[in-house]
């Protein structure tokens, strides 16, 4: 082998050492930044009205013949779908239930011997409505309905009107991004004060969005919540 093309060779080995090297040096400069990490949570929380209310009428009746009791539940039952349809709830809105009979002399336990009447009954109406301001007026008008012989059971749990939001997959990409701007500027707050640089997102969870009621008052409205954990490296 000649001088020249040894010497060519030795050049050329030195410098694929050097970039090797300096090669080298940035990836672990890059891994020890990679290493540096701060997570910080970034939270969004709005109030949406609901757009559906679901609202069961329950009444009680009670007496002694079974098919009157029947003819006296079914009475009642139009009743109520009549004084929904004249304040404004569309049939398809209205839904009548299958009445609920206990007979007392058939129940295993305890004694009904003082009991004025045999058999005792639960029936429900149920309206769902995307109008959900329009039924929440019509429930303080409920009262009306005693005026017709109906006797309301608005004490019952199974009674309380459910409020139900359905756009969450509209509001999710604004709550995201608030969440993640959020996040942003606790981690920004941070590698200030550490004397960093912010930098790439290594890591992200979106988090699951909740939806609440706002209080025991306000069950139409409700508050959609998420919480976003993300991942940020910092430079020196």
């Amino acid at each position: 082998m000649k001088v020249g093309a040894a010497s060519i060779i030795a050049l050329g080995m030195i410098v694929a050492l050097g970039l090797l090297g300096s090669t080298l040096s940035s990836a672990v400069n890059d891994m020890q930044t990679w290493d540096r990490v701060v997570t910080v949570k970034g939270l969004s929380e709005k109030e949406y009205i609901a757009d559906q209310v679901i609202w069961p009428i329950q009444f009680v009746d009670a007496g002694n013949d079974l098919p009157a009791l029947y003819d006296n539940i079914a009475k009642n039952s139009q009743n109520v779908a009549n004084f929904l349809k004249s304040k404004g709830v569309s049939e398809e809105s209205i839904t009548i239930g299958k009445p609920e009979i206990t007979d007392k002399l058939a129940q295993q336990y305890g004694s009904n011997d003082g009991a004025p009447f045999r058999y005792s009954a639960i029936q429900t109406v149920t309206v769902f409505s995307e109008e959900v301001e329009k039924v929440r007026l019509l429930m303080q008008q409920i009262g009306e309905l005693i005026k017709t012989g109906v006797v309301l059971s608005e004490q019952s749990y199974r009674a309380q009107p459910d409020y139900v939001f359905t756009r969450l997959n509209e509001v999710k990409p604004a709550m995201i991004e608030e969440a993640t701007l959020n996040a942003r500027e606790v981690a920004e707050k941070f590698a200030m004060d550490s004397k960093s640089t912010l930098g790439k997102i290594k890591r992200a969870n979106q988090g699951q969005f909740s939806i609440s009621s706002r209080d025991s008052h306000h069950p139409h409205i409700k508050k959609v919540r998420v919480v976003s954990t993300i991942d940020y490296t910092l430079i020196d």
